[in-house]
């Protein structure tokens, strides 16, 4: 059977989706955008014009941003969410391309790959998160599985690099899929010594020209964990559920029959039944890579904020889809088909599939205002704001609220925060240092080895300020949001 169609129709559903949601970007996917907008104009790695900063957690996601908004400087000017919609397309596809290829690998139906498909891009965890690194993940770990299943350690030292560009923390991944395979353990050092090449450029530029070789992401969340209260990231799910139950069960359904499976998946395979069954290593993999994520984050001290819970959902719900698509072909050829329970696990992910569609769809289209969301103000506001501010502002440099990536999008201003100004980043680096032992302290010392951490802290001309309810006087902006209401933005100056 055809499934050329495949790469096709998962970049239209990925142009599709990125419709859906245009309008309605959180503040964290505006601060790559804001990265990428400045690599493209100024050709520096910054927050705001003139501030070389190292907050961008995605290096490979800002870069294939900033190559695509460059290129759309053929009209004139720059067009950063453009390029995103290009991107998301792209990147769409080539998830498609991978399904494509388990689908030949594994003997795969079409319509499995298809729901696995669907199943990433109709996340509504996912969606919530549209200008982050959120689909590029799911996509190169696919294809760390595809390599990983083919039998290919370069192009798997290829992968491995650009998944820990994307996020260093997708190391996980790459341990675990590339440790379960034995065609990639066999030749490890031809996959590591690729990987190594070309990761390593990247790196070498972020610890010596920014100064850390990890960005400063990780320090700064660590630091606002309490922003959550009592809910850490183990918990944080449950934080979600009691807010909005629907869209939390039809994001983590998947993932958790995942679990189900890559249990039932090792007790199968233990018992060494099926011995016609796939070499599903690189897929169980993937599986157990989700898991053992989760609770490295659970560890890590981090808020649930709530894209990180996109790469372990959705590694794992495709894990599922994966098994279960293989379990239902070994079944179909056997004399005696027994399809009943693959069956029923796919028929599990399809109502989930179908729910987080329903989900999306009942957020409006397009939406005003993500399924997940808990900005001060929505895009759009914050849009306004973000202009109006620029030119009050006439140059001068103001202190940020708190929120600042769609601001600093939109005002192309000096805007001082923890996430574009450095030296607001030299304290919490210190008191990180101070307060670790060991090797986390020894870590600490080395990523910062070429970082400035007495720079003295940057004075602001103006700050700017959130609170409650409309606005009251001169220089204050009215601003509403799905999560907090109607507040205001009062730009006062600094005494």
């Amino acid at each position: 059977m055809r499934t050329g169609w495949l790469p096709w129709a998962a970049a239209l559903l990925g142009l599709l989706s990125f419709l859906l949601v245009r309008e309605s970007l959180t503040d964290d996917g505006y601060i790559t955008l804001a990265y990428a907008k400045n690599l493209a104009v100024h050709g520096e790695w910054a927050l705001v014009p003139g501030s070389v900063a190292n907050s961008a957690t995605s290096p490979l996601d800002v870069l294939l941003l900033g190559l695509l908004t460059f290129a759309t400087r053929i009209s004139g000017s720059a067009h950063p969410v453009f390029a995103l919609g290009v991107l998301t397309a792209l990147t769409s596809g080539a998830l498609g391309w991978a399904w494509l290829r388990l689908t030949h690998r594994f003997r795969l139906a079409p319509w499995v790959a298809l729901l696995g498909v669907v199943l990433v891009v109709a996340n509504p965890f996912l969606l919530s998160a549209t200008g982050l690194e959120v689909l590029l993940v799911p996509a190169i770990l696919l294809w760390l599985v595809v390599f990983a299943a083919e039998g290919r350690p370069v192009l798997f030292g290829v992968a491995a690099a650009l998944a820990v560009l994307t996020r260093l923390d997708l190391v996980v991944f790459v341990a675990v899929i590339g440790f379960a395979t034995a065609g990639i353990r066999r030749h490890f050092w031809r996959a590591f010594a690729t990987g190594i090449a070309v990761a390593a450029p990247w790196f070498l530029v972020s610890w010596f020209a920014l100064g850390s070789f990890v960005p400063d992401t990780l320090v700064i969340k660590q630091a606002q964990s309490d922003l959550f209260g009592k809910w850490g990231y183990f918990t944080g799910p449950m934080m979600y559920f009691l807010i909005q139950p629907v869209a939390v069960v039809f994001t983590f359904a998947a993932a958790l029959a995942g679990v189900v499976l890559l249990i039932a998946w090792a007790g199968v395979r233990f018992a060494r039944r099926w011995d016609g069954f796939p070499a599903l290593a690189p897929v169980a993999g993937l599986g157990a890579g989700g898991v053992l994520y989760y609770l490295v984050y659970s560890m890590l001290g981090v808020g649930p904020y709530h894209w990180y819970y996109v790469t372990p959902v959705v590694g794992i719900g495709m894990f599922a889809v994966l098994v279960a698509g293989v379990w239902l072909t070994e079944a179909t050829e056997r004399p005696a088909p027994h399809r009943g329970a693959p069956l029923a696990a796919l028929g599990v992910v399809g109502v989930v599939v179908a729910g987080a569609v329903g989900v999306d769809l009942a957020q409006g289209v397009p939406w005003r205002s993500p399924v997940v969301f808990g900005n001060w103000a929505s895009s759009t506001d914050y849009a306004r704001v973000g202009r109006e501010l620029g030119a009050r502002l006439d140059g001068k440099s103001v202190a940020g609220p708190g929120e600042i990536g769609t601001l600093a999008y939109f005002c192309d201003c000096r805007i001082l925060d923890v996430f574009s100004d450095r030296s607001q980043v030299a304290p919490l680096v210190q008191r990180r240092i101070a307060g670790a032992s060991g090797v986390k302290s020894f870590a600490l010392r080395l990523n910062y080895r070429w970082f400035d951490r007495t720079q003295p802290k940057r004075r602001p001309d103006y700050r700017l300020l959130y609170g409650e309810g409309p606005a009251t006087g001169p220089d204050s902006w009215t601003v509403t949001s799905a999560a907090k209401g109607v507040g205001h933005f009062t730009l006062l100056p600094e005494g």
